[in-house]
């Protein structure tokens, strides 16, 4: 777009989307917003059949939706088959974060002499980084980060206040790491002599692939000897932990609190809800979604949903429940029994 960046007009932005605009192409827009509280300057979006019901009253500048629904659209229209992969390119377009960073190293941060920085990076206040760290063009290290010795980031990266890498890190392209999260750190690695623990070294290291956001507070502790990887285009929300020498394939998705313990892998285009724990050294097929609050022990080898656990209900039917999945064993060997009875006496 050669307009602002932060108002394109209505025909910018349908040529940016490949959308079809039905309506005024000259209206400049600001933001975003839902149906309900867009305003006149706003461009809102329909993916959800749901949200149908404010469509009529919106007041926005245009809405994303499907041809199934422009005549019910009120007000100018950018009309996709995919309304909300729209929704999440023009979040991108009208991002204020984009670009409001300027190359170049604040006066309090302190890099190594040996440090190779990129074209266009941008080293914020009291960042750290550190010897043989190499930096892509337009790297972004936010205020308080610091880089680990001979770590590595590629171009675009963008990491935002106090991220921590600890040394060798590889990061790829276009990599996104949020606040507090921790890149490297030592696995959970200890051997009991009798009277107490002893530190195994972690010797490997972590690697990142292109396109990988990690969430605040998140955690990728580096390998025991082979390295911990996160595939390309992996999404990984805040507060997740993954162990050592864990592996996740391209394109997988991780939701809030996930917890993965050392040396599973983890395969392409899966999907795990918030709060799921998977035990050590499992694998996980492609194309697994685990729903959310879900204890996996046993490797899962075919693609597919699965869960665990029980939905809330009252307490005191939970109480009985909870008795009963005790006897379930003893139920279990008793049946076996009367169905032998039964099969001897026919």
């Amino acid at each position: 777009m050669k307009s602002s960046r932060t108002q394109p007009s209505l025909s910018e932005i349908a040529s940016q989307l490949g959308a079809r605009l039905h309506g005024d192409g000259d209206q400049r827009v600001r933001g975003l917003a839902t149906l309900k509280d867009a305003g006149p300057d706003q461009v809102s979006f329909l993916a959800n059949r749901a949200y149908l019901k404010d469509l009529p009253s919106t007041r926005a500048a245009a809405v994303l939706l499907h041809p199934d629904h422009l005549e019910a659209c009120p007000v100018p229209a950018l009309v996709l088959d995919n309304p909300y992969l729209g929704y999440a390119e023009l979040s991108r377009l009208l991002d204020p974060l984009v670009g409001a960073h300027r190359p170049g190293v604040h006066h309090s941060a302190v890099v190594a002499d040996d440090a190779v920085l990129g074209e266009g990076v941008c080293i914020g206040p009291n960042a750290v980084v550190e010897s043989g760290v190499k930096l892509g063009d337009r790297v972004v290290v936010g205020p308080g980060c610091v880089i680990g010795s001979d770590s590595q980031i590629d171009d675009d990266g963008f990491l935002h206040a106090n991220v921590t890498l600890y040394h060798g890190v590889v990061i790829g392209k276009r990599v996104i790491l949020h606040s507090g999260c921790v890149i490297g750190g030592d696995g959970f690695g200890f051997a009991h002599d009798g009277s107490g623990w002893r530190k195994i070294a972690q010797l490997g290291g972590a690697v990142l692939g292109d396109d990988v956001e990690v969430g605040s507070c998140s955690s990728i502790d580096r390998g025991a000897l082979g390295d911990t990887v996160i595939g390309n285009d992996v999404k990984i929300d805040s507060q997740v932990q993954i162990a050592h020498n864990v592996q996740i394939g391209d394109h997988s998705a991780l939701a809030g609190c996930v917890g993965i313990a050392g040396s599973t892998r983890v395969g392409r285009h899966c999907m795990l809800g918030g709060g799921v724990g998977l035990s050590g050294h499992l694998t996980i097929s492609d194309g697994v979604q685990v729903t959310g609050m879900s204890l996996v022990t046993n490797s899962i080898l075919e693609p597919g949903v699965y869960s665990s656990g029980t939905g809330a209900m009252e307490n005191s039917q939970w109480r009985r429940n909870a008795v009963r999945f005790k006897q379930l064993d003893s139920i279990a060997k008793r049946v076996s029994r009367l169905e032998k009875r039964d099969s001897s006496d026919t």
